[in-house]
This record gives structure tokens, sequence and C-alpha cells, in this order.
């Protein structure tokens, strides 16, 4: 396909196919794509050179965000900044951040094929660690960029295996996002309100609250032979206790509640442990409910511990607030489309779009269905037509604000 001189380079599912073997396990078909490995930085080179084949004007900062600007003559800034993130959860899906770097290159494809010309700049954006899966601090490249962390904080954070960021990221720091004045991030919902209300796309109102608080409790490490249960300081079983509270709370107050990752010293199978450490992921409507969930949780493992002659101590390790998005914004984008209104709808997940919205970026987000309503998980899903439904709305998005 050619139009005004510009030849399309490859169509979405050809891209789509590119990435799909990329960090992707042999035996559960699940993604690791973590930032700074090889799979997250293959990805990341696969990006540039999409860039170079559309003559797009590479920009990055030194922690490795990018954005990718087609600037026409004439167009004046500030410009639209659209795209997502390229690493994954641990064994996550394929379409968590990359179905909108993916769609945006397309929606760039679109335009560009049927001759329209913007007003202002269009941008596609990758941030780095979006999910925190590596170093714990969701979001983080998106949070390096806009100033809500600094370089100095960041550079102490270390992985699983004692790594520290310093010592794989040269740096980080606002600026790359100067020139933007709106931003729009096309995702796979996480979740079935769009299988529910028949629709192919949906516009997000907000985001909830949520957070990630490290329990550590300690015990005494002991025998488990030869040690009577009366005798015990075993942390397992305060843990064990929390993780059922949570839970329970979770269902009492309509929120969400999840101990997903534990570590166990000395993980011995014939040794009672001597500490435990887990992450409660706690998400909430509001603040406060999301404040009253963690407190309860605490209070009741405190009390736990008590019993069991153990201690927990509790750190909130990222805490996002609520994210409302700009309403006028997401009922502009979501109103008189060809098939009718785009229906708007919360989401209980985090986005770099919440971050770049509590930096005062006037920001928007764009859901594409998703039939297992499954996420985080090799069970994510997204239907071809529906992504091609989500490019075209990206594009017709990115037009209007463009123009």
């Amino acid at each position: 396909m050619v139009s005004m001189g510009f030849a399309v380079p490859d169509d979405f599912e050809r891209m789509w196919a590119d990435l799909a073997p990329v960090g992707r396990s042999a035996s559960s078909g699940g993604y690791f794509r973590q930032p700074f490995a090889s799979a997250e930085r293959e990805l990341a080179a696969w990006f540039a050179e999409q860039c170079a084949a559309r003559d797009l004007a590479v920009e990055s900062d030194a922690f490795g965000n990018v954005v990718a600007w087609w600037r026409p003559e004439g167009s004046a800034s500030p410009g639209v900044l659209t795209g997502s993130h390229l690493d994954s959860v641990l064994d996550g899906g394929a379409y968590d951040g990359p179905l909108g770097v993916v769609s945006a290159l397309a929606a760039v494809d679109e335009l560009r094929s049927r001759g329209f010309v913007p007003g202002r700049p269009v941008g596609v954006g990758v941030f780095v660690e979006e999910e925190g899966s590596r170093f714990g601090l969701a979001c983080l490249g998106s949070r390096l960029a806009t100033g809500a962390i600094s370089w100095d904080q960041a550079r102490e954070l270390r992985d699983r295996d004692g790594v520290a960021l310093g010592d794989v990221a040269e740096g980080g720091g606002p600026g790359l996002l100067d020139d933007v004045g709106v931003f729009v991030e096309l995702h796979v919902e996480q979740g079935r309100d769009l299988v529910d209300r028949a629709a192919a796309v949906g516009v997000a109102s907000g985001i909830w609250p949520h957070g990630r608080y490290r329990f550590d409790i300690a015990g005494e490490a002991n025998h488990a032979g030869s040690t009577r249960m009366e005798d015990r300081r075993d942390p397992m079983l305060t843990y064990a206790m929390t993780a059922l509270a949570a839970n329970k709370q979770a269902r009492v107050l309509g929120e969400r509640a999840t101990f997903g990752r534990v570590e166990v010293e000395p993980n011995g199978t014939n040794a009672v442990p001597s500490r435990v450490t887990a992450w409660l992921d706690a998400r909430a409507s509001t603040e406060e409910g999301l404040a009253e969930l963690v407190e309860t949780v605490s209070r009741q493992a405190a009390e736990r511990a008590e019993r069991d002659g153990t201690a927990v101590e509790v750190t909130a390790e990222s805490v996002s607030d609520a994210v409302l998005f700009d309403p006028d914004l997401a009922a502009r984008l979501a109103a008189d489309h060809a098939g009718g209104d785009w229906p708007v709808l919360p989401t209980a997940a985090g986005h770099d779009a919440g971050v770049l919205s509590a930096a005062g970026i006037p920001t928007a987000m764009l859901f594409v269905r998703n039939p297992t309503g499954v996420s985080h998980s090799p069970a994510e899903h997204a239907e071809v037509p529906d992504c091609l439904a989500g490019v075209h709305a990206l594009a017709e998005t990115l037009e209007r604000l463009a123009r």
C-alpha cells in the first residue's frame, strides 16, 4: 500500500507475528519479558527498526524510555502521544503492553495511508518496566519520565537476585515528555466488561487506587520433627492466616486483595521457617477503601503474630492514588462513531496512562475486548478483528486530537 510517497511497512498481523515468539515459554505458553533482559531488549530493538522504517524521529532518555515522533512540516507543538510498554509480568500474556505499541504503529500507518497530515506532532512511546515485575515498582519508566520518582531513589531498587537498578540502567529523569500535550494509551481489557456489553472497544473513565505492600514476618528456625507444635514460633502460620484474612476482607468490602509472591527462609522441607516475606497487592474503588482494607489486614496480621510468637512489619513499597481521566476528553473520544458511542468504563489495573495523568498531562485510554477476561496469564487474548477495530479506533482518536 502506497500513499503520498509513503510505503506502509508491516501491517498489524505481520508485526504481531514477529513479536509472538519473543520471550515465550515453551512449557507454559506465557511470556517472560523482563526489563533490561534479552527478550525485552530484543523487542526494544524491533521497535527501533519499525520506527526507522517509518522515518519517525526517535528520542530517548537515559533509562531507555522512547518516543518516536511523526512531525510533518508545519505541525505545531504540543504533540499527541500514544503507545504503551513491551515488558511483561512473569509468565504473562502476549497482549498486555505490546498490543498498545503495535496498534500505535499500525494507527500511524492507517492515518498516513489515507493521506491525513496532522497539525500537531504524533508520537509513539514505549515506557520501560511498566509491570514492576523485576524491580518491584510499577510504571517505573513513566514515573521517572514525569519526575514522580527521582533517579537517586530508583537506582537503589533491587531485583530478586539482588541486582541494583543502577547496575543495569544509566539513569532517568524528566524531559522526554516536554513536547506532549495529550496521551492516549490503547490496552487489552483486563476483565470482561466489554464482553458483557458486546463491544469491541471501550474508553476508560479512571483507575482504581492500588498499592503493593511487603509483609516481613520473623519467627524462629527449628527442626520440623523434634520441635513440639506448642514450642514453635512459625512465621508461616502468621502468613497463612494473613492471606486468608486478606481474601475475606476484600470480599466483605467489595475490593481486591492478592498475595501472589512469597519468599521463605531457609526454605527447607524439614525446617520451621525463620522468616516469611510476602507481598500484598491491594486495590479498591476509593482511596479510603484502600486504606481501610490494608489497615484491617495489617491489624489482623499483627494480632495473629502475637499469638504465634512472631513479629510482622508492613512496608508500603508502591502506592498509586485514584486516577480520574479527563471526563471531557473521555466523553469526546467515546461519542459519535460510525458504530455508535463507545462504552466508558473504569479499570482496577494500573497503567502508564495513570502516571501521566497524575503528572498533569490530559490522558485517555482505549480498551480492546478480551474474550477470556483473563490477564497477566497465558490465557490473555484478543481476537484479530477486535485488535483491528482497536487500531481503527486509535487512528480515529489520533486524528481527532491532532487535526
